[in-house]
């Protein structure tokens, strides 16, 4: 069974880490090491690492500091 899509809905942005660098200069070797420590939030199908967009706007502004 599929569902249907509403139109008016938007679908999550999703990123490689090569994306991520590219977007945010986040270098590969510090994403890994945040992704050890559980520092960024990510999701992983098999072998492959995604990140939503939101979630990691979410987790930058976070960081803030007053």
């Amino acid at each position: 069974m599929t569902e249907k899509i509403n139109e008016n809905e938007t679908q999550p942005v999703w990123l490689n880490p090569e994306q991520l660098y590219q977007k945010f200069n986040i270098a590969m070797p510090t994403q890994a090491k945040y992704r050890m420590e559980k520092k960024i939030p990510y999701h992983k199908i098999g072998s492959k690492i995604f990140y939503k967009l939101s979630e990691i706007n979410q987790w930058i502004d976070s960081a803030k500091v007053n």
